[in-house]
């Protein structure tokens, strides 16, 4: 009997104990509660754990076909790309490919173009009411010279191209258009030409034109004749006017108005296909620089080059990495001291150069306003080219040799170094500035007014160049 209660007893307790198991909560993992950690090798390789499955984000793979379709797609148009781009590469000083401008060292649209003789432009710089000039950021070249009483003028080369209209705007140009003039016909002789000269970007009411034009310097036949070119300038004083040679005239329509002429690009255009015709076949040769995106050893750091013609004749070129030229600033004429960068009135964008020679030449002083410079037959002479950020002393020369004397023709100016060899510029566009063999440079001091006093000091990369000459 006791054995039957003891059974039944434990038979209660075992029941009991199954009961209340089944109430206890099963725990569940709520959406609020985090994520399980991902498991590492050494968690997943631990004796009685159970590894949690890794997640590996989807990825959305291109089917083979795909990707080889597109892989023979895209090719062509890199190559299109590639074609369409410009790797400056180094020309000259001769042999220049016939696609390349030989005063530049970069190709040309149309090659034919380089069959038409170089027109020298004469713009004015004073008053500084002329400023901003237009279309002077298409020439290949510009020189400055001393007119007198502290004062310049640019001599504007261009050759290669003209300003020109692209897609309904100025080439650069950030907005609006232009528009060529019409009525301009002829080629030659008195001849006039309107334009706009408000100091902004050019629209398309005004039009696509270069100055403004001033009259015919005595140095200008020199620049004239070593480029086997034309000048265009708006007449000049009898005196020099005979010394010079294969000019046109150009007039604006208000003879009141100092900085009225202007020289449409058309009539620009006409002019010179007018030379080519009356002389077939190139009669003319303007090899002679060496082009190199490559800069030349021995340059020292250059970030500033501050040409001191007179108090109110300063410039300042400031080299600028993003563009890899110098940027011109010109010191303002109402004595402030401040420098405002120099545009180009047809696009609005900064004047700036790849190269900037200073070339120190011999000058005559005859009369206050009247200054003849020597450039023609002239053996190595002091020069500086800024490029790249650095300045190098260089030499400048146009001394004739045996083509010259076996041709008849005369050849461009050309930069060597102290042994005679080309030193090269770098591919773009040039800024000479001509001062006087009196004139000096050094390395200053950074100051406001570094002139007053000048405090030589080294390693600052601003070059001070002094103008000596008679004002």
């Amino acid at each position: 009997m006791k054995q039957k209660t003891l059974l039944l007893i434990s038979l209660l307790v075992i029941l009991s104990l199954v009961l209340t198991a089944c109430d206890l909560p099963i725990p569940v993992q709520t959406a609020s509660e985090p994520e399980p950690a991902a498991r590492t090798a050494e968690q997943t390789s631990q004796p009685g754990v159970t590894p949690t499955p890794e997640i590996i984000p989807e990825v959305t793979e291109m089917p083979a076909e795909a990707v080889e379709e597109t892989e023979e797609n895209q090719p062509e148009e890199e190559e299109e790309e590639e074609e369409e781009s410009f790797t400056a590469g180094t020309y000259g000083p001769t042999d220049f490919p016939e696609n390349i401008n030989p005063l530049t060292g970069l190709p040309v649209a149309d090659p034919e173009i380089l069959k038409l003789p170089p027109a020298l432009i004469s713009i004015s710089n004073f008053p500084a009411s002329a400023r901003p000039q237009s279309g002077i950021n298409t020439s290949p070249i510009v020189f400055e010279l001393a007119i007198g009483e502290g004062m310049t003028r640019f001599l504007a080369l261009f050759y290669g191209g003209y300003p020109q209209v692209v897609s309904g705007q100025a080439e650069g140009q950030a907005g609006g258009g232009v528009s060529s003039s019409d009525g301009l016909t002829g080629s030659g002789g008195d001849d006039n030409a309107e334009g706009t000269t408000d100091g902004g970007a050019a629209t398309a009411s005004q039009s696509l034109s270069i100055g403004p034009i001033r009259s015919g310097r005595l140095p200008y036949e020199d620049i004239r004749s070593i480029y086997s070119g034309f000048l265009v300038m708006a007449s000049a004083y009898s005196g020099v006017a005979q010394n010079l040679s294969e000019y046109t005239n150009i007039f604006g329509s208000d003879s009141d108005d100092i900085n009225g002429h202007l020289i449409d690009v058309d009539k620009l255009t006409q002019i010179a296909q007018s030379r080519a015709d009356r002389y077939p076949g190139s009669n003319f040769n303007l090899e002679g620089m060496m082009f190199s995106p490559e800069p030349p050893e021995g340059g020292r750091t250059a970030d500033r080059a501050w040409v001191f013609y007179s108090n109110l004749n300063q410039i300042q070129w400031r080299y600028d990495a993003a563009l890899g030229g110098y940027v011109r600033y010109d010191i303002k004429t109402d004595g402030s001291g401040e420098f405002v960068m120099a545009t180009d009135r047809l696009t609005g964008e900064p004047v700036s150069r790849e190269n900037v020679i200073v070339i120190f030449a011999q000058h005559e002083f005859l009369a206050p306003t009247l200054i003849d410079i020597q450039l023609t037959n002239i053996p190595p002479m002091k020069a500086l080219l800024f490029r790249d950020g650095e300045i190098h002393e260089i030499f400048w020369t146009s001394q004739f040799g045996d083509y010259e004397q076996q041709t008849g023709l005369l050849r461009p100016m050309r930069f060597v170094d102290a042994d005679g060899n080309p030193v090269a510029l770098k591919n773009g566009h040039t800024w000479i500035q001509i001062i006087t063999t009196a004139s000096y440079f050094l390395e200053s001091e950074i100051s406001d007014e570094p002139f007053y006093p000048i405090k030589e000091s080294e390693g600052t990369g601003l070059w001070l160049v002094r103008y000596k000459g008679t004002y």
